[in-house]
């Protein structure tokens, strides 16, 4: 049985390699496609192309002869389209993606010191962990997540600053929390950020019943604000209350 036949026309000079060209080559040879893969190796041929074919983007595929566009219209012409996640569509992948390699993490730093799972470490080092992966989501986009964060948050809502104090709080608290010195130095600090976070999230949708966006995991996220949040506030005050109580 003969493969379909696909030309697949795609920018690649020496310092710029089209990624969507890349996918697209990888998507037809995934399914079944005899490839005549033609690249374009110079701006001027790549508008060359375009102007020959009234279009304004690369790559372009074509099969049978028929041009069926860039990589979206192929996925759409495979029927795969509605695989591809709406960018205004929730999602909780982030946070599955963080707290799943944290709690790894934890585990296995709890084999390399124990030789064992030492369940009371496991469960600091992954809050410890967790908060610093959470921290730098946050610190990575500054700007992005303090006009998140202030939307909701009691404390931001009054003193803008505070915003940004919290994500290097986190950080600090999330550090500490791994370095096993004396408490006092920082489940203070994870206390009250997470004391006021929660009371701010538990306000923000279960009280309020407002639909936002959590910046937990950074600004421009589409996580939503709700159990997650609150969950990650709660973390805080439960590490910092037990390992203060344990001190005392």
């Amino acid at each position: 049985m003969m493969k379909k036949q696909a030309t697949l026309y795609r920018m690649e000079t020496s310092d710029h390699i089209c990624p969507f060209g890349l996918k697209t080559k990888h998507l037809l040879k995934k399914h079944g496609y005899e490839l005549d893969d033609q690249i374009l190796e110079s701006r001027e041929q790549t508008d060359a192309f375009k102007a020959k074919h009234h279009v304004s983007t690369t790559p372009q595929v074509f099969i049978e002869g028929k041009r069926i566009g860039g990589y979206e219209d192929l996925l759409a012409y495979l029927g795969l389209d509605d695989k591809q996640q709406d960018e205004d569509e929730t999602t909780y992948i982030p946070v599955i993606a963080i707290f799943s390699v944290t709690l790894l993490m934890a585990l296995a730093l709890s084999i390399n010191f124990f030789d064992a799972i030492h369940y009371e470490s496991v469960l600091m080092w992954f809050i410890g962990i967790s908060m610093c992966a959470l921290a730098i989501q946050k610190l990575r986009d500054l700007e992005a997540f303090t006009n998140q964060f202030i939307t909701y948050d009691l404390l931001a809502m009054k003193y803008v600053p505070y915003a940004k104090v919290y994500a290097f709080a986190e950080a600090y608290a999330g550090i500490g929390m791994l370095t096993g010195l004396n408490p006092l130095f920082y489940a203070p600090v994870s206390l009250f950020i997470g004391t006021v976070g929660g009371i701010s999230v538990f306000k923000a949708v279960y009280v309020d019943k407002r639909e936002l966006k959590c910046a937990c995991v950074g600004g421009d996220s589409n996580v939503p604000l709700g159990f997650v949040s609150l969950t990650e506030n709660l973390m805080m005050v439960f590490a910092a209350t037990y390992m203060l109580i344990k001190f005392l």
